[in-house]
């Protein structure tokens, strides 16, 4: 059969076992495998499972909502899990830098790390909350998610490991987001808001697509600064 139209897609298969896998699909083509496991033919994987063509008994695409595992180029953006609250403590919470331009800071403490990364796992039962970690080579290099979803509109917000800006991985993340909630998710605008200050999330914005919508003057104070706060929408 045909397995190279599920790459990137959602399914669910059934081997001659009878086991079954759903996730996201990954295609690997004859030459692939032949190259990198001695196989003969070509297969699907699903995260670290390899189903050759030939056990396949059913697949097939299915629906998914909420906060599924999403692949980039570089990343996976995947659920937040448990043992994630001690590195983000670590590289994010400890770092005034990550902060600066918003105040907002739920790594602060590992106590907070650990409250903040339970929140979001809780939050998963909710079809219209997301919330993602940035994950290379099982290293967490960033977080994005989306939240307050009223009126069809939902706000994004994402943040990237010092040592890891400026190589387009938060571009890229935004990216796939983006397209999974306006085309996944049929959400019709998602919004996001950056202080005028922040050169890096004004340009990650702008390079994701999103447009300047609104510039609400000094409407962003972070204890004693003011900024102007730059408001931008995407929209499918």
């Amino acid at each position: 059969m045909d397995l190279s139209k599920y790459d990137g897609k959602h399914v669910r298969i059934t081997d001659k076992w009878g086991e079954t896998f759903t996730g996201m699909a990954e295609y690997g083509n004859y030459d692939f495998l032949e190259c990198e496991y001695g196989g003969e033919e070509d297969g699907i994987f699903i995260e670290d499972c390899l189903i050759y063509n030939s056990q396949i008994v059913f697949i097939e695409e299915i629906e998914v909502h909420g906060t599924v595992e999403l692949w980039t180029e570089q990343l996976t953006l995947r659920r937040y899990r448990p043992e994630d609250a001690e590195p983000l403590y670590r590289r994010l919470g400890t770092d005034p830098a990550m902060y600066q331009y918003s105040g907002w800071n739920p790594y602060a403490t590992l106590e907070m790390a650990q409250e903040t990364v339970r929140r979001f796992i809780d939050s998963y039962d909710d079809e219209y909350v997301y919330s993602w970690i940035m994950d290379t080579d099982d290293l967490i290099v960033g977080t994005i998610g989306a939240y307050a979803y009223k009126d069809d509109h939902i706000e994004v917000g994402f943040s990237v490991v010092p040592g890891w800006q400026g190589r387009g991985l938060a571009t890229e993340a935004l990216k796939k987001v983006l397209e999974y909630l306006t085309e996944n998710e049929g959400i019709p605008c998602v919004t996001a808001w950056c202080a005028a200050d922040n050169i890096g999330s004004k340009r990650v914005l702008e390079k994701a697509g999103m447009k300047l919508v609104r510039t609400e003057k000094e409407g962003l104070a972070v204890e004693d600064r003011v900024y102007d706060k730059l408001i931008y929408e995407y929209r499918s």
